[in-house]
């Protein structure tokens, strides 16, 4: 018989825990405890629907769970079976971090390494973009790609970029303000060589981002440090470096979702931060590394959107979307005198980007892949976003503080009292958990409060991880 397992749950519509995921999860736990097998099939989405009572779409949704996490495979034509290749599974972590270390099953596991909010590299439309890059190659005069182009860009990937910038984010640009780059990090390099010389002052976010802080520095630029807290970037801290510092070049802030602490900047300050940039003749250097994945009604509106602003660099990434290694980024601005030195100094160091990658991720834009896997994407972490909040919840109440952030991927954890981050991350690591350090992200003192991600890892990884932090937060070692 093709369908040999048998429903044994009923939904139960009062949970907060939404309807699909109750689905999975009891799958889930079918799997683990061998009930459900290998190849084992599971019926089909509208068996399912008919079964429990309920949305065809919802039962759509739980499978969609599953396969993304690899609990099970779409088989085309046949249905949904259970992996043949899952992991072994592991204990989990139920004992005092105090135990023996002898007596703790978790010293065989592979590292759970909590990265910056990198996205799942298994759910990234690889095989659309192999496709496509496969096609480029077979199209009529495909020699004409193989000589040198344009060290901004493909134009056509740059018109449609603008189009893309003009449309969702409110700004008003042309392909001639726009170069593509392999990957932001290259643009705030690009941005900080062509801006800056040996003397300026760069005002920065305390905590926040060290890559685009070496990026000024290696220009030779002077880091002022400003606070940031629940709105975002302190303008007051701004207005009193531009009272005592004559050479402020720029500003730098990651607005959208600020980065280590995910926090947005919120109106007001953005209105003041325009007005008083335009009155000192600074440069807003604005990082948008994660506006894809939001999970509200729509993303907030990038600083450089705003008409007011006179001087603006905008930086963003295709990477997270279409695949973590694809190394495409650009940047934006109005200044076009800025953009051909960015053009000059790229002929420098890499005379082009990857013309045939852009043609491909061309390709996949314009046929509404991208566009769909966005959709796809932000479910998925949307979803994964929950279940760390209800995780969260249970293991760190009353240990720490943290907010459910509308995108991105990641959470932001401040221990209630202060802790030795040197002890914190040394004991993790012995858990096999890695965390970064909070120094990475501070500027001179050590901020208390560490960056969870929960993009790249399992659910399983999650829990497990969550539960070892807690135990550990909860001796506080002070400092």
């Amino acid at each position: 018989m093709i369908r040999p397992w048998k429903l044994e749950f009923e939904i139960d519509k009062a949970l907060e825990k939404a309807v699909y995921l109750q689905i999975a999860d009891t799958i889930i736990a079918d799997i683990r405890s061998g009930r459900l097998k290998a190849d084992d099939a599971l019926p089909g989405s509208r068996i399912m629907a008919s079964m429990l009572k309920i949305n065809r779409n919802t039962v759509v949704e739980a499978y969609q769970v599953l396969i993304n996490e690899e609990w099970v495979i779409s088989k085309e034509r046949k249905g949904i079976f259970v992996s043949d290749k899952l992991p072994a599974l592991q204990e989990r972590f139920t004992k005092k971090y105090k135990e023996t270390e002898h007596s703790s099953p978790i010293f065989n596991r592979p590292m759970i390494n909590f990265d910056d909010g990198h996205p799942d590299s298994k759910i990234a439309p690889v095989t659309e973009l192999a496709r496509a890059y496969r096609q480029i190659f077979s199209r009529k005069a495909k020699w004409q790609m193989m000589g040198y182009g344009n060290e901004h860009g493909d134009i056509e990937f740059r018109k449609t970029i603008s189009q893309m910038l003009n449309h969702q984010r409110g700004m008003h640009i042309t392909e001639n303000e726009i170069s593509i780059t392999r990957g932001s990090q290259m643009a705030m390099f690009l941005t900080a060589q062509c801006l800056l010389k040996s003397g300026d002052q760069v005002i920065v976010e305390n905590p926040g981002y060290k890559p685009a802080w070496k990026a000024f520095e290696y220009a030779g630029a002077e880091l002022l440090p400003a606070a940031v807290d629940a709105e975002g970037i302190v303008v007051k801290d701004i207005e009193k470096l531009l009272a005592d510092n004559k050479n402020i070049k720029a500003i730098y802030i990651t607005p959208h979702r600020q980065y280590p602490t995910t926090v947005t900047l919120s109106l007001a300050r953005r209105l003041e931060l325009v007005e008083l940039c335009n009155s000192h003749e600074i440069t807003v250097i604005e990082d948008d590394y994660d506006n894809e994945f939001h999970f509200g009604y729509r993303p907030i509106l990038p600083v450089s959107s705003f008409s007011e602003l006179n001087r603006y660099v905008y930086i963003g990434t295709l990477s997270k979307v279409v695949a973590p290694a694809l190394r495409i980024g650009y940047l934006v601005s109005k200044d076009l005198n800025l953009i051909r030195k960015i053009g000059d100094l790229r002929k420098i160091i890499d005379v082009q980007g990857d013309v045939i990658m852009e043609q491909a991720v061309l390709q996949l834009i314009r046929e509404g892949a991208v566009r769909k896997h966005i959709k796809k994407a932000t479910v998925h972490y949307k979803n994964k976003r929950d279940q760390v909040h209800l995780l969260l919840e249970k293991h760190l109440t009353g240990i720490a503080d943290f907010t459910l952030p509308e995108g991105g991927l990641a959470f932001w954890i401040v221990p209630k009292t202060n802790a030795n981050w040197d002890t914190v991350t040394t004991l993790l690591l012995e858990k096999n958990i890695n965390i970064i350090h909070p120094k990475q992200y501070s500027y001179n003192a050590v901020i208390n409060g560490f960056r969870l991600s929960y993009g790249s890892l399992s659910e399983e990884n999650l829990e497990q991880s969550i539960i070892i932090i807690s135990e550990i937060l909860k001796t506080e070692i002070p400092q």
